[in-house]
């Protein structure tokens, strides 16, 4: 009844409507595909013989699976000691940045905040225009930050978009709150920590998921900065992981050897990948529902 019902909904459009239609859920449809299948084929050959997977490819014969690559990953004690820092540095760095960005983009939304138009237009320039990897470097070296913790979590702390994201969603919220907290004698202080920010979850939300990816799938900045292996996120614990498994220079003579690592390397490869996806996927689900209504808020209000 419900098939027949759509279809007869889907048979009032105009022929021009149902062409865009058609067209429309073709291109998602190939967009979900596109998607879809890289993902399976990852899981699926985390778990393949190496051999298998380089001869014949995908298989579901469970005789030729293996957890070889897994076993390898998770034997590593330096692994765990990523995951701690990586959990670490991302739920401090998430903090800190909606905590500045939430602040920053408060003053931003208010039409009588003298010097508006200045802060803007410096706050977009950053946006286009760096300093560059050495003088940062040498801000940092100079700031004795090297090799420390805050020159993970400061450098990228603030986040222009995100403030342009939070000071869109402030100004979509009805003046008429702030007159009668006003009314009721309450300060800027106490309007924007009890009264503000309480209706401001979907923005909080959505700025700290981008915020968490973000430092989760870095390593950029802790290759750079950090020396001490105990204080190397999982990325790049991962990252040298699948280095030392790649076939060194010298070893052309053995190609046994050789064989051997670079499969086992394409093995690990797949594996560390849905190693380092799985808190993602765990924590999404319980963002999703603020995340769309954040960014519905600032395409819509913006």
């Amino acid at each position: 009844m419900e098939k027949n019902k759509k279809k007869s909904e889907f048979s009032k459009y105009p022929a021009g409507d149902k062409t865009i239609l058609i067209i429309g859920y073709t291109i998602l449809g190939l967009f979900i595909a596109a998607i879809i299948v890289p993902m399976v084929y990852i899981i699926l050959s985390s778990f393949i013989d190496p051999i298998t997977l380089q001869n014949k490819g995908l298989t579901f014969d469970f005789s030729k699976w293996t957890l070889t690559a897994y076993e390898r990953v998770l034997e590593n004690s330096q692994i765990w000691v990523g995951f701690k820092n990586a959990l670490l540095y991302s739920v401090l760095f998430t903090a800190i940045s909606v905590v500045v960005t939430l602040l920053a983009a408060y003053p931003m939304s208010r039409p009588d905040f003298k010097g508006k138009g200045f802060f803007n237009v410096i706050f977009v320039i950053t946006m286009f225009f760096g300093g560059g990897l050495i003088p940062t470097y040498l801000l940092i070296s100079n700031l004795g930050m090297l090799d420390t913790i805050w020159a993970i979590l400061i450098p990228g702390a603030f986040s222009v978009w995100n403030m342009i994201i939070a000071r869109t969603y402030y100004t979509g919220i009805p003046r008429d709150l702030q007159e009668a907290a006003e009314i009721d004698g309450a300060n800027e202080m106490v309007y924007f920590f009890k009264i503000l920010l309480p209706v401001c979850t979907p923005i909080i939300a959505t700025i700290s998921m981008w915020q968490f990816v973000g430092m989760w799938n870095s390593y950029f900045d802790a290759m750079i900065y950090l020396n001490s292996a105990s204080k190397q996120p999982l990325q790049l614990v991962l990252r040298s992981i699948l280095i030392q498994n790649q076939p060194e220079p010298g070893m052309v003579s053995d190609m046994q050897s050789t064989a051997e690592r670079a499969q086992l390397a394409e093995l690990l490869k797949y594996a560390t990948i849905i190693i380092s996806s799985i808190p993602l996927m765990i924590l999404y689900p319980f963002f999703q529902k603020y995340f769309d209504n954040g960014i519905m808020a600032g395409a819509v209000k913006g």
